[in-house]
């Protein structure tokens, strides 16, 4: 009929036919909506979520979970560990991240407790057809205390949006050793990136005093941007690593590391800050490995596995 907006009937996830009750839709027995919904409705109430806060004291001598607690489709899992610290592994059952989904994790590591958080896998950002999936990470690092966050790559996919938020807190005398990597299409897979979006917003303040502060944004004609000299020249995967405090032994270290790609470290403030580039996900891995082993980072066992 003229003037109706389009719309379809669908089965619903747990989590939609929630969502649909909450806004008063009536429901069938077998979760079949008993009127119809337009796409708009369907896309936002199908959206994934999850958020991990994870809190970690120590105990005994021995670093262990204080709290934990999962919501939506992120899970953390604690392998048994061969080294000192406590081992995290985030697990995002959605298997993957759209256009829409919200992410975050929450961490605190009590004075003298040592933390190495990761992820099972690399983890996929999908076409989106508009909206931003979002991804959130706060960090508190205690007096002594001291983190590792070692997530496996991050793979975007053409057309993905992606708008990502990093806030660390450290104690004085805590320490740091964060490594993102980013991945812009699976090059053994055939695939490329010619389009999207990227804001990456990353905040490190020691002692309530802001000591890094950096925004990246990648939008519209992503091929064209990263083929320039003066940004991947034609490299797709990148990685940042933060380290705080960085030792001169270790920067000397890094520096004298033969890469497979172009990675440089620069020392200010008591931090360091390591750039690589890569001509493809496998170089990147190899370059971050042997810039992590130059820093004395043992892996975690599912980078290696």
């Amino acid at each position: 009929m003229a003037g109706l907006v389009p719309a379809i009937y669908v089965r619903c996830s747990a989590k939609g036919v929630d969502a649909r009750r909450k806004a008063g839709h009536d429901m069938s027995e077998g979760g079949v909506l008993d009127r119809v919904s337009t796409g708009a409705e369907i896309f936002a109430a199908n959206r994934a979520t999850g958020h991990v806060a994870l809190d970690v004291a120590v105990a005994d001598g021995i670093t262990r979970r204080r709290r934990v607690h999962e919501d939506g489709s992120l899970r953390v899992r604690f392998p048994n560990s061969e080294h000192d610290a406590l081992e995290a592994v985030l697990v995002n059952t959605a298997g993957g991240i759209a256009g829409g989904d919200s992410f975050a994790v929450s961490l605190s590591i009590d004075r003298g407790a040592s933390l190495v958080a990761g992820t099972a896998a690399a983890e996929k950002i999908y076409r989106s057809n508009g909206a931003d999936a979002e991804f959130a990470l706060n960090v508190d690092v205690g007096a002594g205390a001291r983190l590792a966050w070692l997530p496996q790559e991050t793979i975007l996919f053409d057309e993905a949006r992606l708008a990502r938020r990093i806030e660390i807190e450290l104690a004085e005398n805590a320490s740091l050793v964060l490594a993102e990597a980013l991945v812009f299409g699976r090059s053994a897979m055939g695939e490329t990136v010619n389009r999207g979006f990227l804001a990456d917003r990353w905040r490190l303040r020691r002692g309530g005093k802001l000591v890094f502060a950096e925004n990246t944004r990648l939008d519209g004609d992503v091929a064209a941007k990263l083929a320039r000299p003066a940004s991947a020249n034609g490299g797709v995967a990148i990685a940042t690593v933060l380290v705080a405090p960085a030792s001169k032994a270790a920067l000397t270290a890094v520096r004298g590391l033969d890469f497979a790609g172009e990675a440089g470290i620069s020392a200010w403030n008591g931090i360091a800050v390591a750039r690589l580039c890569a001509r493809d996900g496998v170089a990147l891995r190899h370059d971050l490995i042997a810039l992590l082993a130059a820093l004395e980072q043992p892996l975690p066992r599912l980078w290696t596995n």
